[in-house]
C-alpha cells in the first residue's frame, strides 16, 4: 500500500502515554491533522498535556474517548484517518484470549474506516530477545528484525512471565495478516527497546518502567534488573520519530519489522551512576542497588552478564529505511531526569549542602 500523504489525518492509540503522547506531538510539528485516542478525555490529569500542544487549540489536534477494552470504540476516531499508529497497551498481557480479542476489534475498526493506507503496530524488543531459557541466547546472540523467541519452549507461559513477549508476538502476526487479507492497508511492526527521555506529563512518570526506574534512583532506591539483563536503550523521541517515518516511507512494505533502538547498553547500577555524572549541579545523592533476587539467581549473576555481554544487538534496517541517527544515551538520561524534576515535581534525594532552586 502507499505511504500517507503529508498533511494528512492520523490516529494515536494510547495518545496520552509515554510512547504515544510524544507521537502526537512530533506528527503535529510536522503538519499532519492527529486523532489522540485516550480511555477518556475528561481525566484532565492524562489529557491536560496534550490539551495544552498549540495544534489543539486550532482543531488540528482532536480527543477521543476509546476504551480499549470495548468492540467498536476506535470506529469513530479511525474514520476518515489514512495513517494509525498502534501504540496503546493491552490491560492484561496473561490472558492470550483476550489478548487475541482487543486486536480483533482493533483490526474491525480499521477495516470499516475504509480510508486507511498504512498502520504502524508498536510492538516491542520482548518479541525478539524474551526467552524462557537464558542459554537460548547463546545459541542465537543476534538480536535483529527476523528473531523471535523459542516458541517450542515448554516454560514459553504466561505462568512464568512469557505474557507480554506471547501477546507481542500475537499482535504482530494477527495485523500483519489482517492487512493481507484485506489489501487496502499495510501492518508495519515496530519493536522498540527500552524507552528513554523526557515526559511529557506528571503521569508518564508511572506509566513505563524505564522512566520509574529513574524516578526511583532520584528518590533513593531502585531494584537490579531482571536475569541482570542490561538496558537496551532507545530514546523515546527517537522512537516516536521512527514511527512517523515508517509512515511516510514509499519503501516499505506489509509485514515489514524494524526494531528501535540505538544499540547502546548499560547496566541499571551504571544508569544511576550517571546522574551525578552528568548533572553535578544537582547534588544527587547517589544509592546503592538493590537486588531482590534470591541466593540461587545471585550465585548465577556472573554468568548471566557474560550471557548478555556476548549478544550483538543491530539496528542496520531500521537506521537505512528512516534515515535516523539515535541520540545519544546521555542526552536521554539527562533530558529524563529533568523532565522527572520539572514536569513531575520529583523530589530527589540530594547529598549534604544541596538543595533545588526555589521556583518563581
Amino acid at each position: 500500500m502507499a505511504p500517507i500523504p503529508k498533511g494528512s489525518t492520523v490516529a494515536v492509540t494510547g495518545g496520552a502515554g509515554f510512547i504515544g503522547g510524544w507521537v502526537v506531538k512530533l506528527l503535529l510539528d510536522k503538519g499532519y491533522r492527529v486523532r489522540a485516542c485516550v480511555r477518556d478525555v475528561n481525566d484532565a490529569v492524562k489529557t491536560d498535556f496534550l490539551r495544552d500542544m498549540p495544534g489543539y487549540a486550532s482543531g488540528r489536534l482532536k480527543l477521543y474517548s476509546a476504551d480499549l477494552d470495548k468492540p467498536g470504540c476506535f470506529d469513530e476516531a479511525f474514520a476518515g484517518c489514512q495513517g494509525i499508529c498502534h501504540v496503546s497497551h493491552i490491560s492484561d498481557y496473561d490472558d492470550q484470549d483476550y489478548v487475541r480479542g482487543v486486536c480483533e476489534h482493533v483490526i474491525k475498526s480499521i477495516n470499516k474506516a475504509g480510508t486507511v493506507n498504512r498502520v504502524i503496530v508498536t510492538s516491542s524488543i520482548a518479541a525478539i530477545i524474551s526467552e524462557a531459557d537464558l542459554n537460548e541466547l547463546q545459541r542465537r546472540p543476534v538480536f535483529y528484525e527476523d528473531r523471535y523467541p523459542d516458541e517450542e519452549n515448554p516454560k514459553r507461559t504466561t505462568a512464568k512471565g512469557q505474557g507480554y513477549s506471547m501477546g507481542k508476538v500475537a499482535l504482530e502476526r494477527m495485523f500483519t495478516d489482517a492487512a493481507e487479507g484485506s489489501g487496502e492497508w499495510d501492518c508495519i511492526r515496530i519493536c522498540p527497546a527500552d524507552n528513554v527521555g523526557p515526559i511529557l506529563a506528571a503521569h508518564q512518570k508511572d506509566k513505563g518502567p524505564w522512566q520509574n526506574n529513574i524516578e526511583m534512583m532520584l528518590k533513593g532506591k531502585y531494584y537490579q534488573n531482571g536475569a541482570y539483563r542490561p538496558w537496551m536503550t532507545v530514546d523515546v523521541r527517537d522512537d516516536a520519530e521512527c514511527h512517523i517515518r515508517l509512515l511516510e516511507n514509499v519503501d516499505v512494505k506489509n509485514g515489514d519489522r524494524y526494531i528501535a533502538w540505538s544499540t547502546d547498553t548499560i547496566n541499571v547500577e551504571d544508569v544511576c551512576a550517571s546522574i551525578n555524572r552528568l548533572l553535578p549541579e544537582l547534588g544527587h545523592d547517589t544509592p546503592k542497588i538493590t537486588d531482590t533476587f534470591p541466593e540461587h539467581i545471585q550465585a548465577r549473576e556472573e554468568k548471566m552478564r557474560a550471557i548478555w555481554a556476548g549478544c550483538d544487538l543491530r539496528n542496520d534496517r531500521i537506521r537505512a529505511v528512516t534515515g535516523i541517527e539515535f541520540r545519544s544515551l546521555d542526552s536521554s538520561i539527562r533530558d529524563c531526569v529533568e523532565s522527572l524534576l520539572s514536569v513531575a515535581g520529583v523530589q530527589p534525594q540530594l547529598r549534604d549542602g544541596f538543595t533545588l532552586p526555589k521556583s518563581s
